[in-house]
Parts: structure tokens; C-alpha cells; sequence
């Protein structure tokens, strides 16, 4: 497994497009609400919360319908699940390799997001701890929606509306948090409720992407 694990992050390292891709969609996304909604800080602070998450859970989106389609058609991926390691473990090393290639520069680039929709300093480290759960968990369910629309037709248009409906309790917690931090109340339960959603999926999401592999 750490072995596939630094095979990904080689890959992603030698074609860091993707990677891009997802920072300066968050990043422009986020710099939209101002135009949309008006300057004022009030407003912006206000909607800063959703606005975050939003941007983070849909710029996370953006590679997922890759996930395994290279190794598909090379039949690299026939090679993986002979090689001894089980569909559940190959797909709990790509959403991890997701997570560290998409989610860690998001986290890096949410100051400045933050920044742009006015969201009090003192919540910036809250909203980084829930953009960190928030896209390990949107990682762990996009896997399992990538294996299981792999080979589908329109499988990119079918992965979002499979994933993102399931990926709502994570905004409702996670927007909860960040504003009860920007608020100055206690911001720990919610955060807490949506480091338990990312438990839940970290061992059935990777079990449900297994099978579906080994189905296909």
C-alpha cells in the first residue's frame, strides 16, 4: 500500500495540472461571491462559511472522475487487483492520494479564500480543521462514486449527483463550525459530528469502491 501510495503521489507530482486546477477553481470561485452578492464585509462574513466549503467541495470534485479510468484503459487496474492487495485497500490508497493531492492545496490556499469573503482571522485555523475533514470525506465518497460509475457512460456527469447529495451533512456540520468559530461560540461539537461522518467513511466507503472494482 505505501508503495501505491508514493506511485500516486509521483504521478501527481509529474503532472501537477489537476492539482492546479482544483486551487485556481477554489480560489476564483470564492473571489465570485463578492461580485455576486455585493463588497460589504457584513454580507461577505456572513456567507463566508457556505461560500468555503462550497468552493472546496467542488474544486475537490474536479479530478475525481480520473481516479481510475487511466488504469482501466491500460489495464494497469486488472494488474493492481491481482497484485495481492484487496479492491478496499487500492481504493482507500487513492482517495488518500486524492486527498493529499487536492485537499492539502486547498488547505494551503484557504487563507486567502478566507480572506477574500472577509472570514474573521480567528477562525481561519477552524476552517482549515473542517476543510481538512470535509475533503477527506468528500475523497473517501468520491472514490467509491468513481469505482462504481467506471466504464458508465457520462460517468463524469453521473459522479456529481451521486456524490455531492451524500456530501451534504459534511457542509451543514462543517459551515455550523467555521461560524460558530467566526461567532466566538463553541465551534467543537459540529467539527466533532463531522470528524464522525469522516470515521464512518473511512472503512465503508473503501469497502463499497472494493466491490464495485472487483465487479467490473
Amino acid at each position: 500500500m505505501i508503495a501505491l501510495l508514493k506511485r500516486e503521489w509521483l504521478l501527481a507530482a509529474r503532472h501537477p495540472g489537476d492539482t492546479l486546477a482544483a486551487m485556481l477553481f477554489f480560489l476564483l470561485v470564492t473571489a465570485l461571491f463578492p461580485f455576486g452578492v455585493g463588497p460589504a464585509p457584513e454580507t461577505l462574513a456572513r456567507i463566508a462559511p457556505g461560500a468555503l466549503l462550497s468552493a472546496a467541495l467542488l474544486a475537490a470534485l474536479l479530478p475525481l472522475d480520473r481516479l481510475f479510468a487511466a488504469e482501466a484503459e491500460d489495464g494497469s487496474l486488472d494488474q493492481l487487483l491481482l497484485s495481492g492487495l484487496s479492491g478496499a485497500q487500492i481504493a482507500l490508497v487513492k482517495a488518500l492520494a486524492h486527498w493529499l493531492t487536492t485537499g492539502g492545496p486547498l488547505l494551503l490556499a484557504s487563507p486567502v479564500a478566507a480572506a477574500m469573503l472577509n472570514l474573521p482571522v480567528g477562525a481561519w485555523g477552524v476552517a482549515a480543521l473542517v476543510l481538512g475533514l470535509a475533503t477527506l470525506f468528500l475523497s473517501l465518497l468520491g472514490t467509491a462514486g468513481a469505482a462504481l460509475t467506471l466504464g458508465a457512460r457520462r460517468g463524469g456527469v453521473l459522479l456529481p449527483l451521486l456524490v455531492l447529495p451524500l456530501a451534504i451533512p459534511a457542509m451543514i456540520f462543517g459551515a455550523a463550525g467555521i461560524e460558530a468559530a467566526a461567532s466566538g461560540v463553541a465551534w467543537r461539537p459540529f467539527v466533532l459530528l463531522l470528524a464522525a461522518l469522516t470515521a464512518a467513511a473511512l472503512p465503508l466507503a473503501p469497502i463499497a469502491a472494493g466491490a464495485a472494482l472487483r465487479a467490473e
